[in-house]
């Protein structure tokens, strides 16, 4: 599938790291360094414009690496990206630690997945069918 990219940074575009990844890192644009502080969210813009097809949308997620080495994440996550924004990409990132952290400009911040979804209509009834796990919600299916 080919999307339309606009990219208005110095930063390559998003890739593939390898042949089955299914995301792609995303990095920052920025004029200055932002300091993250413990417990704070901020926006970081990328410079990135998209135009992708309807029935698709963007998902923002976390890396795994910015998660587990330093305790920042995606606040919204996973963040989408709708077929007709046609906006800048930001990410909303949070720091979780006790620490600082610094990003620069072309650091990379995110990943984002292409994912197809489906549209659905509703269809009110007055119950619903029965099941063996009922209403059982959180933790009810014995599963620690």
């Amino acid at each position: 599938m080919k999307i339309s990219i606009v990219n208005t940074s110095k930063n390559n575009l998003p890739k593939y790291s390898t042949s089955a990844s299914a995301g792609m890192d995303i990095r920052a644009k920025l004029d200055n360094t932002v300091i993250i502080k413990p417990l704070e969210r901020v926006v970081i813009k990328t410079g990135l414009f998209i135009e992708i097809p309807e029935g698709y949308e963007v998902q923002v997620r976390p890396r795994s690496g910015l998660a587990i080495k330093h305790g920042i994440t995606v606040l919204n996550s996973p963040g989408t990206i709708d077929a007709d924004y046609r906006g800048e990409i930001g990410v909303i990132l949070v720091n979780l630690s006790n620490k600082n952290f610094e990003i620069k400009n072309g650091d990379r911040i995110a990943q984002i997945v292409i994912a197809k979804h489906e549209k659905a209509i509703w269809n009110e009834v007055n119950s619903l069918e029965q099941t063996e796990r009922g209403a059982g919600g959180f933790g009810s299916t014995g599963i620690n």
